[in-house]
């Protein structure tokens, strides 16, 4: 009950300042479709390695939610300037993804290997930083391979979600 408050709480407090950075309450939306991956990776590889959801993995999971959405800001931050350059939602996403794809693998793969002495750890008082170590590698590893496919589309629909919205409701989209 307390966790679930904690992570609720870490999910409100990324989602407000990511309104504030972007100026919008889609992109964070957006943005924050990666830690579901990040969550199925993390739980996933508990699993495999026959460990529980304890108060260590718990605090990696928290860890993960800041680094698998930084991910997803690489991509919308650098398609929503390539909207303000203008190019259109689809192609604005299919530069960002081209562009930020080194940086998104280069950052998720130093995380993961710089956690595998973690998930492999042996000797006294393994157990926790093994929890630690495969909740943020699993869910790393899956968030990373999944939201370089996921959040571009979903930036995309919601992007033209929007602009239909807009439109139909023959807004400014300042307003």
């Amino acid at each position: 009950e307390a966790t679930s408050f904690i992570f609720a709480l870490a999910l409100a407090f990324i989602f407000l300042v990511l309104a504030a950075q972007f100026e919008s309450y889609l992109d964070p939306i957006v943005v924050l479709l990666a830690v579901p991956l990040s969550l199925l990776g993390a739980f996933g590889a508990l699993r495999l390695a026959g460990l529980d959801l304890n108060i260590y993995s718990q605090i990696g999971v928290i860890m993960l939610i800041g680094l698998a959405t930084k991910n997803s800001i690489l991509i919308v931050e650098f398609a929503n300037q390539k909207r303000e350059a203008g190019l259109s939602i689809s192609l604005a996403v299919l530069e960002a993804g081209k562009i930020r794809f080194r940086p998104i693998l280069m950052t998720a793969f130093s995380t993961i290997f710089g956690l595998l002495p973690l998930a492999f750890a042996s000797g006294a008082g393994a157990a926790s930083r093994v929890s630690i170590g495969m909740s943020v590698v699993g869910g790393m590893f899956v968030s990373t391979l999944l939201s370089l496919y996921v959040v571009p589309v979903f930036y995309v629909i919601a992007n033209a979600a929007q602009k239909r919205l807009v439109k139909s409701l023959h807004l400014t989209p300042e307003a």
